[in-house]
């Protein structure tokens, strides 16, 4: 993705101010060197000491912009109170396994992730060092054609 680490920690520590995270939070920002892994980014969150960890995959990420990513993910924190509560929301109104929870839990977090990297792109080419974005998840998703092959035609 070529960037560095300590180019990524500085971003970070931008971002955090930025958003307006520190000093109310205390992050930090580790490396997963774990091939398996298979996520770009991922937190760690206590919410009763208002501290969290900021996970990048050093090994195999599925992004280009390491700044674009610090950015989601921050956001994902920035957000985690309105999650908490609407995840608490479905859990207790739906019965798991159900449709009505498949449903409303998949709805919930399609939202949140489309809203959080619409949050992304807007801070990122506002305030970005690497204004580029990301689309290396588009690598692994199936062409417009592959996604009709086999349909029937109208």
């Amino acid at each position: 993705m070529g960037i560095s680490k300590e180019f990524a920690q500085e971003r970070f520590l931008f971002w955090c101010q930025k958003l307006r995270l520190s000093p109310g939070w205390d992050i930090r920002l580790e490396w997963v060197e774990n091939p398996d892994w298979p996520k770009t980014g991922d937190f760690k969150v206590d919410c009763d000491d208002k501290k969290a960890i900021l996970l990048l995959n050093a090994v195999n990420p599925r992004q280009e912009n390491w700044e674009e990513v610090i950015v989601h993910e921050l956001l994902h924190l920035k957000l985690y109170p309105l999650d908490q509560v609407t995840e608490s929301l479905i859990t207790s109104h739906f019965q798991e396994g159900t449709g009505a929870y498949s449903f409303a839990y998949t709805q919930f977090f399609t939202a949140l992730e489309q809203t959080v990297e619409e949050l992304a792109k807007c801070f990122l080419l506002e305030y970005g060092e690497n204004r580029e974005l990301s689309f290396g998840r588009c690598q692994g998703m199936p062409s417009f054609n592959e996604l009709y092959n086999g349909l029937k035609n109208l």
